[in-house]
């Protein structure tokens, strides 16, 4: 018998063809990969929707009735919590969720834990909004400022911000040791983004982060980040 998702406006912009799989309303952007990766690695039934920039659906009821705050990633979970559906918002929310859903890229102990949340918290406190910002003073509408303190004081706080990840991997195969974690899923997407697409690597003197590369090129290994990195399409 089939979930029925139909209390939910969001499924009337878009409609849940599989309605008893989580449903991802997403991009892929840094945030939204996080979620796709982690929903390839764990190995959980999906469904994708593209929430579209170019024409607002971000600004739309239907997607501001899931996330009030006009973001991707969303999710709805058709057999949340108590056997209920559960929408959820945040990215970083959403991965502890699926981890703690599944039983996968958390550790079990109560140390271990915590200690991979805090790495997570380092990503959605640091990471992501200072990589955000100098992506915006050096790719987008902010490279064109003729004061350039702007984009410095984020190229110094993205610079300070790999030294402290690139020490922390000295002797480590992933962030949390040897175990692969939801911290890896929440960290290297803004690296790939900061590489890649912001195209900020000599800006930021990339190549004297050693021990950030080597994990870094083993998280692109990965067939499910490979997956995750292109979805939706």
């Amino acid at each position: 018998m089939s979930t029925d998702l139909s209390t939910f406006p969001i499924t009337a912009k878009w409609p849940a063809q599989h309605p008893d799989r989580l449903q991802l309303y997403s991009l892929p952007t840094p945030n939204g990969v996080k979620v796709s990766i982690m929903l390839e690695e764990c190995g959980l039934p999906y469904e994708v929707h593209k929430v579209s920039f170019q024409t607002d659906d971000q600004m739309s009821p239907a997607f501001l009735s899931l996330n009030p705050n006009n973001k991707i990633p969303a999710m709805l979970d058709p057999n949340g919590p108590d056997g209920k559906p559960l929408p959820l918002f945040e990215s970083g929310a959403i991965l502890l969720y699926l981890a703690e859903k599944t039983g996968q890229f958390l550790p079990a102990d109560a140390a271990g834990r915590y200690q991979t949340i805090q790495w997570l918290m380092f990503q959605m406190g640091g990471v992501g909004p200072m990589f955000g910002q100098l992506g915006f003073f050096h790719r987008f509408a902010g490279k064109d400022y003729e004061d350039k303190r702007p984009r410095d004081r984020y190229v110094n706080e993205t610079k300070r911000l790999l030294g402290v990840l690139d020490r922390h991997l000295e002797d480590r195969a992933w962030i949390m040791g040897d175990a692969y974690t939801i911290a890896d899923m929440a960290i290297f997407p803004w690296i790939n983004t900061l590489v890649g697409f912001y195209g900020a690597g000599d800006l930021v003197a990339y190549d004297a982060f050693k021990n950030v590369q080597r994990v870094f090129d083993a998280f692109l290994a990965r067939p499910a980040v490979q997956r995750g990195l292109k979805i939706p399409q």
